[in-house]
This record gives C-alpha cells, structure tokens and sequence, in this order.
C-alpha cells in the first residue's frame, strides 16, 4: 500500500476510490474536470481492468457527474442523458487532445 502513495506522490496523481452497488471499491486516477452547464464532471481513469464489463484500463476513461445524496453528501453519478454525455464527452476529448492525456 505503501507502493500507492509513493506513485501517487511522484507522479502527482490525484486518486480516488469509488464503491459500487456490490460493495466493491475500485481506485481511479481523476485525468481531468470541469464545470458545465449546471454541473461538475469528472473524467476518471480506472487503475485496474473491469473484465465483466470489458473495460481496458488502459484506454478507456469514465466520466461521472458530482452530485448529492439524500444527505448533502458528495458523490459521483453516471450520467443519464445520452446528450448531456456526448457534451460533456466532447469537451474532454478537446481536453485530452490539447494536453495528450489519452491516446
């Protein structure tokens, strides 16, 4: 465990850890955020492979919502609205592009 924060610190990565449905905690390495419309969105790298869902840790970023549970509490959510998703989606995308954080 040590490992983890001796990488995070040299490579200055901002982790986080999301707890799905099942209990499960999985870490993310948070590649880049911003603010649109009314709302805050994160693009999060997993740090491990989703096999049940086929999702490549090495090429695929998720993009979550910032909201609020039913006791202020933060928390990130996936985003419902197909259209508000590719927005957002494409804004990261320019993001990732003028910086090549995902190839």
């Amino acid at each position: 465990m040590s490992n983890n924060i001796e990488n995070e610190e040299m490579f200055d990565a901002d982790l986080i850890s999301l707890i799905d449905e099942e209990g499960n905690e999985y870490e993310f390495e948070i590649i880049d955020e911003i603010d649109y419309k009314d709302g805050h969105y994160y693009a999060l790298m997993p740090l491990f492979d989703l096999p049940e869902e086929g999702i490549d840790s090495q090429s695929t970023y998720m993009i979550f919502e910032a909201v609020e549970d039913e006791n202020g509490e933060p928390q990130l959510a996936e985003i419902d609205d197909d259209v508000l998703l590719d927005e957002v989606a494409e804004i990261f995308e320019a993001n990732f592009d003028d910086n090549e954080i995902v190839q």
